[in-house]
């Protein structure tokens, strides 16, 4: 035996390889298991007591690595084709802020007609039939403030003809698209 405990390591690697083939069954994953029992290893070689069994602390160390990491396999879920991290993902929350502070600002632009109309057909979810009695007109001017107020709102949005903006508030998508909110 060397004085030098990391000379000794050396000695060992084909018995670790043989072991990490019989726990893995995999030779990419062997490879790797006595590679990380090696970094392992060298890294606390302080720990080894010299005049112990080398051998049985290397292979200690490649059976807690390889339990460790099929425990922290079990945990994870493959997605080899990155659809289920696709669902995951969030839109920044900055992009809605943006996007409603440019609605608010447009929206403040509209006579108040326009708005009134608006809010009671698009946001309340009224029929043009209720918003009218309410202000005290007649349907087709409900409507017809409506339909403007929102061709304005999609001027002011630099909206192309049927484009929704990037919004996930009903309320809003609604006043503009001229669907009730639910």
């Amino acid at each position: 035996m060397t004085n030098d405990p990391r000379k000794e390591i050396v000695e060992h690697l084909g018995s670790l390889r043989a072991f990490a083939m019989s726990l893995a069954r995999n030779s990419a994953t062997a490879d790797d298991l006595v590679q990380e029992t090696i970094v392992k290893a060298w890294a606390n070689i302080d720990k080894f007591e010299a005049g112990t069994n080398m051998r049985a602390w290397l292979f200690t160390i490649l059976r807690n690595t390889f339990y460790s990491l099929r425990r922290k396999r079990g945990r994870e879920v493959a997605d080899v084709d990155g659809e289920m991290a696709g669902r995951l993902s969030e839109k920044p929350a900055h992009d809605g802020r943006l996007a409603m502070n440019d609605f608010r600002v447009a929206f403040a632009k509209l006579p108040d007609e326009q708005r009134e109309a608006l809010i009671l057909v698009g946001a309340e979810g009224f029929s043009y039939e209720e918003a009218a009695e309410m202000c005290g007109c007649a349907v087709g001017t409900i409507k017809s403030r409506a339909n403007r107020g929102r061709q304005k709102l999609a001027e002011l949005l630099h909206l192309a003809h049927g484009e929704s903006p990037a919004m996930t508030d009903s309320a809003t998508l609604s006043i503009i698209g001229g669907r009730p909110a639910a």
